[in-house]
This record gives structure tokens, sequence and C-alpha cells, in this order.
């Protein structure tokens, strides 16, 4: 079919959901990502010729490059409308390079979200290609580069091959070995508390000890604790004071690309890898029957929270519809983004405030329709009204001694209606309502509980602690977290137990290197100035290879020493204290890509290899003979098996607890549920109580 212009964008789902929209005469078509890239065989950045890129046309890409040409051949106008971001402008001027198209033409076409209308808007305002974007985007592929193939041959001399540094994940890394570090440097203290249970007739409410005598107590021993029951006389306590205050509680605002990731960890348990591909999805269309494809959200790569007026008067409309006027802001709050945000596109939001989730359930598979939930309902609150909340402090007194209870409840939910941020520490916000208490009243103590607790370490990082952490420090940009935390993975020098991270022994070996020998690339503060020298490039205030030089002449001052100054470690093998199976040596340990492992010490005559596997001390269920272990999947999820397989393939997610079914022939095995864990059965006959 005949066409007058061709639209490049970067993926074949966008292409067909664009190609409905623009009607017979424009042809999309897509690149599949990037065209050009550096090569992958060495460094590609001629550091003698002012840090000259060499582009070459990535492997495999042959037919679609050709297939472009041939295209833009017969078209009258090529329009590039690759992703609105710095990898998306670069793109179009790798195409723009290839197809031979002038710079200055008003060839690039940018929209935030896929719909109609917006596809529509953008084909009426094209611009030329952003070479400032483009530039910045030069320069953070350049520093890549420039630390990666510098130092990653270093760590494979001088320690083993397949290795690699950067400049965010090394700093991501140390910022979990520091952690680790101060959590073995830990020493708990000791501190006590008194909770008291009150009732004033019939009505309980718990108050916490505070002080005695006016004045705010510490309990840092059993001591100090018999020093205060003492003085307790009898169970009558005065209502000294009672401080009733009405509060507003602002809701969240709308989804930032880190903030995404952070709620969807908490919230859906999803990756941070798997947060980006399914806001893909949803961003680049999904089939609404007789509606067609439709993008669901706006552009999911953002550090913005700004929202369009013609967003906000839909969603006020909408509010007032479903939930009354009283939940709709009237005017909305004045938001500043945080410092250093490009403030490029919109915040994360429903393109379409009238799609809820519940009219999208059927169009959506189930990781689509969590994430979707998400976003609206968070969008969806961040444009209602505060909630208010009564607050009330209650101060109870007895020969000196001081409890406080503080309760609280909801008068107007406001936005709660619809969402609530979730919490870092796994909590919920719950009411806590106090009965009417007055000065002057007489409350009687129930029982007076003294309790020994001791401080704990700090935890370690999550997926979602540690975006948070890298943004608060200026480190990366939200379309570097993912990669990032993959990376770090993938190279073992880190792992997730429990979903937190944990340093590996050979993550920590490659962090002291980096940290001797290379200071400045884990300096968290070097790191940020130069990610704001990087955004100085991109609004055309620097140039990009000045930024470079200014960062390369130092490193290449500690790449010298480093070569010389680094001793080759040897990671030894620890001897296993059993023999090969097969020929008889001894078995050792050996440290590999993907952890500990047994390995034959005759290798390479002998290539012999064992998992090792952890036993739990429950006898195999299904055949009574081995032994329950604890397995990995391909994936590094934790699974459970048996010690004899293959000649028995008892294998299971959850955790077999040692006992039978009271009810039927089944075994019994822990589940993780919310709140806790439960022992249930594993053919669904039985259930005990959520132990927390």
């Amino acid at each position: 079919m005949a066409y007058k212009y061709l639209v490049i964008v970067e993926s074949p789902a966008k292409a067909k959901t664009i190609e409905k929209y623009l009607g017979r005469n424009y042809k999309v078509v897509a690149s599949v990502g990037h065209v050009r890239d550096l090569p992958k065989s060495k460094m590609g950045i001629d550091v003698e010729n002012n840090y000259e890129p060499h582009y070459i046309s990535i492997r495999g890409k042959g037919d679609v490059i050709k297939g472009l040409k041939q295209a833009a051949k017969k078209a009258q106008k090529v329009y590039l409308a690759s992703d609105p971001d710095r990898e998306g402008e670069a793109i179009a001027w790798h195409l723009a390079y290839l197809l031979g198209l002038d710079l200055k033409d008003k060839n690039r076409v940018v929209f935030n979200e896929i719909t109609k209308d917006a596809v529509k808007a953008a084909f009426k305002e094209p611009r030329s290609i952003d070479v400032s974007l483009v530039d910045a985007q030069q320069a953070r592929r350049a520093l890549d580069r420039l630390v990666g193939y510098s130092i990653s041959p270093i760590l494979w001399k001088k320690i083993k091959k397949g290795l690699s540094a950067g400049r965010v994940q090394s700093i991501a890394l140390k910022m979990i070995i520091d952690r680790e570090q101060a959590i073995r440097d830990f020493i708990p203290e000791e501190y006590w508390s008194i909770d008291g249970n009150f009732k004033k007739k019939t009505k309980k409410f718990k108050a916490n000890f505070w002080g005695i005598d006016g004045k705010k107590k510490k309990l840092p021993n059993a001591e100090a604790v018999k020093e205060i029951t003492s003085r307790i006389d009898g169970k009558d306590y005065e209502v000294t004071k009672v401080e009733k205050k009405e509060r507003k509680r602002n809701p969240a605002l709308p989804f930032t690309t880190s903030n995404m990731q952070q709620e969807s960890a908490r919230k859906l348990n999803f990756r941070t890898r798997k947060t980006m591909m399914v806001a893909q999805q949803l961003y680049e269309g999904i089939a609404l029957g007789k509606q067609g494809t439709v993008g669901l959200i706006t552009y999911m790569r953002t550090d913005s929270t700004r929202i369009s007026d013609t967003a906000k008067t839909e969603a006020a409309e909408f509010i007032e519809k479903m939930y009354g006027k009283e939940y709709s802001q009237h005017h909305a709050r004045k938001v500043k983004n945080p410092q250093g945000s490009q403030d490029a596109h919109e915040a994360i939001r429903p393109t379409s405030v009238q799609r809820t989730p519940d009219e999208m359930k059927q169009y959506l598979d189930k990781d689509q329709l969590k994430l979707y939930t998400l976003i609206w309902s968070r969008f969806v609150a961040s444009q209602m009204t505060a909630a208010i909340l009564d607050t009330m402090k209650v101060t109870l007194e007895q020969n000196g001694v001081i409890f406080i209870a503080n309760g609280s409840k909801i008068k107007f939910k406001g936005f709660m209606q619809v969402y609530i941020e979730g919490r870092d520490d796994g909590k919920e916000d719950k009411e806590n309502i106090l009965p009417e208490l007055e000065k002057g009243d007489v409350v009687q103590s129930v029982d007076i509980e003294p309790k020994q607790h001791f401080t704990q370490p700090p935890a370690r990082f999550s997926e979602a602690t540690l975006i948070k952490t890298l943004e608060e420090n200026g480190v990366g940009r939200p379309s570097t977290y993912a990669p990032t935390l993959d990376t770090i993975q993938r190279r073992y020098y880190v792992k997730l137990t429990q979903r937190r991270f944990e340093p590996t022994e050979l993550g920590e070996i490659v962090n002291t290197l980096i940290v001797d020998f290379f200071p400045q690339i884990v300096d968290v503060n070097f790191t940020a100035e130069m990610e704001n020298d990087l955004d100085k490039v991109e609004d055309g205030k620097e140039e990009w290879t000045k930024v470079v030089d200014r960062f390369y002449k130092p490193f290449a001052v500690e790449l010298e020493k480093a070569e010389e100054g680094i001793e080759k470690i040897q990671i030894k093998d620890e001897p296993a204290g059993f023999d090969c199976d097969v020929c008889g040596h001894p078995m050792v340990i050996k440290l590999g890509r993907y952890g500990k492992f047994y390995a034959c010490s005759n290798f390479p005559e002998c290539r012999n290899t064992k998992p090792i596997v952890k036993e739990i001390g429950i006898e195999c269920p299904v055949c009574h003979k081995g032994q329950v272990v604890e397995r990995k999947s391909k994936k590094n999820r934790l699974f459970y098996g048996c010690s004899r397989y293959p000649d028995c393939d008892f294998t299971s997610w959850d955790k077999p607890v040692g006992r039978k079914c009271p009810k039927c022939d089944g075994y019994l095995v822990e589940k993780k549920v919310k709140g806790g864990k439960q022992v249930v059965c594993v053919n669904g006959d039985y259930e005990e109580a959520v132990q927390k």
C-alpha cells in the first residue's frame, strides 16, 4: 500500500498502536531499539582525539537497517518518533545519520502518552533533533565506557574473568557493603519500656511510660524499671492533661519512576526490572476490544511530579462524580519538583482516569492489572482532598509516674478513600481510638508490663530502600536504577536474601579494590556533581567533551597507579571435607559466577561438580529416605527439594515443617502470608493460625 510519510518508533507494539491513529498516508515501522552503538570488542572512545566516539551498526541489525533505508526512500518525509528521553533522542540522531536526514529538518516527533489525541497533536508540531539531549547521552555513554572498559580488564587480570565495574553500580555496591559492615560492627544496647493497659469503666486503652516528676526518663536497665514500678501505688491514675487536635494529612504526589519502583516493591513485591517491563507494556498499548490498542499510562521514565491541566480537570470531574464534591481538590497544591529533576515529562499517570481498573480488568493480565491499579489509584488520590484526623494525647499520672496515650480517629477520609502510601517498615497506619477523657478523670490500670529490648542494627537494603537512597544522594537517574540492580546481581557481587541485598565474598573483594584505587568512582558527592554536569550538557550550558575531560584526566592517573599497585588476588579453594565420587580425589569449594559450589580438585581431568545445599533437618515427606534441602531456581528463587534427586522428584516453593496433616495424608508447609507465616496442608484441607 502506498504511503507518503514514514514514521520510525522503537518497538513493534508501539508501531502497531500508532499506525492505527495516523491513517493510510503513514507507514509506521520499528527500529527495535538502538541501531548504532559503540563496539563491544573495544573501548570505542578515542581519548587522543577529543573523546570521539566510534559508532558501528549493531550486529544482527543489518536487515532492520536495510528495511528502514528502503522504506525511507519511498516516503516523502521521514518522522522519528522514538521515546521522549535522552536515549530516545540518541536513537533518533543515529537513525538520521544512517538514513541521511538533515539534523535541522523538523522531523522529530515526541509524545508523552500513546493516545489518539496526543499522537495527532505531536505530529502537528514536529521539531528538529535536540543535539544537547544527544550530547548528554553521548557523555553518559562515554563516561560509562571509560570507567567500565578501563577498570574491568584490571579486575579480570587481578581477580577473575567476567567481572565489571561501572559508575552507578560501584556506588550501589559500596552502599550495600557499607551497610553490611555497619550491621557487623553493631553492638546492641539494652533498653526497657513499660506498657500499661488502662480502662475507663469498661473501655480499655493502652498508654506507655513517659517519665517521672514532669521530666522524660529513659529506662536503660532493670534497675531503672524497678525504681519506677516501686513508686506505683495502687491502680488509680489521674488524667492530668488532654490535648485534642485536628490534623490534616495530604496525599502522596503522583508517581515518578523511582517512587513507582519503590512502591511497586513494597505493595506488589515486584522486582525493579519487572516493574519497568510491565510499565512499558502499559505505555506502549493494550488492545481494548472495539476501542483498539491504547496506551494506558503516560511515559514511565520521568523525575517530575507535574500533571497537565487537562488531566487535572478530568480527574476533578471524575472524583466529584464518583466520591462527591468534598473529595475533589478545589485548588491544586503547589509542589516543587525535587532538586535536579529535569521535568521533561509529566508524572506517571493513567492516560484517562475514566479507564478504571475494574473496567480494564478484562483486557489486562494479572501483573499489568496490579501495576495499572497502583498507578491509577496513586494518581486519583493525588488529586483528592487531604484526610482529616482527630488526634488525642492523654497524660496519666500517679505519684509522679507519667504515662502517655496517643489516639487518632479519621474524621474525613479524603484521599484515603482510594489509596494510602506504603511504608518501608511494612507496617500499616491504624486508628487508635481512645475513650472520651477529660482532665481530672480517674482511670484504672489493668496491668503494668515492663519489657526488655535491645537496639537493632540497621536493616539491609531492599530494592526499594536502595533506590530511595541512591536518589536522595543524587546518584543515577530514573532509567539507570533497574539495570544497575540487575548488573550487581548478575555479576554475583550481591545476592537477595529474604528480598534484602547481602554482599558476596566476590563483591567485597571487588569493592575493596575499587575503594582503594579508584576513590572518585565511589565518592557519592563526586558522582552527584557529575550528574549535575551532565544535566548542564542537556540544557546546552556545557560542552560534553569538557565534562568528560574533567573526569578522565585524573582518572587516567588512578588507572596507571592501579595497574602497578594492585597485586593479583588469589581466591583460594576451600577443602570440602569429602572425596569425589567419580575419581576419588578430594573435593573443594570453589567460588563461581553464581556463588560457591563443590568441584573436584582433579580439574580439568575430572569435571565433577555438585551444588552446595543446606539441609533443614526434615525428612523428605514423599520418599521418607532423603533429607529436605534448600535449592535455588535459575532465577535465584529459593525452593525445597529432596537430597535424593533425581531418584526422588519432591519439590516445594513452601518450606515443609515435618508434620502430617491431621485431616488427610498430606504434609504441612509454612506459607508466607500477609501479617506473618501460616502452616497449611498442601492439599488445602487444613490451616493453622497466622504466626507473626
